[in-house]
């Protein structure tokens, strides 16, 4: 598929059905996080609106992973309030939100059968299950095959999972992501396991797949900032579990900040739309 098929296909997509769509995505207030006598989040406070795509960045530890959890509701907060997609959590049915929430981790991808081809693990997001235990009708298929071309994998689509390369994974856990049209989707540490080359092939999809007029809000999760994106607008930073610096991309990537978040001495550069870090 050319690259002015892809963008017609990703422009034609739609994702969450109109109830879903408003322009509070995700509401955090004031959440503490406790396990085993341990304060893992402490006053985590983030607003996510429509048409905002983010960045969190944080050390190893810094409580990342954590936050996700309880965006996506297999975590509960110790204190505070959640609200996601205008659901507020307490209060709304769970389970059929996070039909409209995407969310793609390495953890997922080593639940999946490698025999299974690419299209029957993009498939199985329908139901949400590790493999494909129905019959799917024509329809879904199709949208399977959709999912896949958004992430410009549908090349291997027959192939087997196992068989595939690190990006190409990648880019399938993200098409069985996309297939029940979320309204918001978390990607965390999408470019673990990718050699430079395939890390600027990945996040070129990625952008492009950010540019559909109705793609999903996108927060990607990492402690590299030179995959920061020139889409992504907005980047929270956390350090051991409390928010450092939430705004707008170049009001938080600053030396100061990222010094401090990271703890070693460091200069942040930009070159063109990219920042980088260059150790002193």
């Amino acid at each position: 598929m050319s690259s002015t098929d892809l963008e017609a296909e990703m422009l034609s997509c739609r994702f969450a059905d109109n109830n879903y769509l408003m322009k509070t995505i995700v509401k955090l207030k004031n959440i503490r996080f406790e396990r085993n006598d341990r304060t893992i989040l402490k006053d985590i406070s983030w607003t996510i609106e429509q048409n905002q795509h983010w960045a969190l960045l944080g050390a190893n530890g810094s409580g990342k992973t954590s936050l996700l959890k309880i965006i996506t509701g297999y975590e509960w907060p110790t204190e505070g309030s959640v609200q996601v997609l205008g659901r507020r959590y307490g209060k709304c049915n769970l389970r059929e939100l996070r039909k409209h929430i995407g969310w793609v981790s390495i953890a997922l991808e080593n639940k999946l059968p490698e025999n299974d081809s690419a299209v029957d693990i993009v498939a199985s997001g329908f139901d949400a299950s590790m493999g494909l235990f129905r019959d799917i009708t024509e329809n879904e298929l199709n949208l399977a095959y959709d999912s896949l071309a958004m992430m410009n994998a549908r090349n291997c689509s027959e192939q087997k999972f196992g068989i595939l390369s690190q990006g190409e994974r990648q880019r399938i856990l993200i098409a069985r992501a996309l297939i029940n049209r979320p309204s918001l989707l978390i990607l965390d540490e999408p470019c673990v396991g990718l050699d430079p080359a395939a890390k600027v092939r990945f996040l070129d999809d990625l952008s492009r797949l950010a540019s559909c007029s109705s793609a999903p809000v996108i927060v990607v999760v990492t402690h590299h900032i030179e995959e920061i994106d020139s889409w992504i607008n907005f980047v929270m930073v956390l350090k051991n579990g409390e928010v450092l610096s939430s705004g707008l991309k170049n009001k938080v990537l600053t030396t100061d900040t990222l010094s401090r978040a990271l703890d070693m001495d460091m200069l942040v550069e930009k070159e063109g739309l990219k920042y980088y870090i260059k150790p002193l």
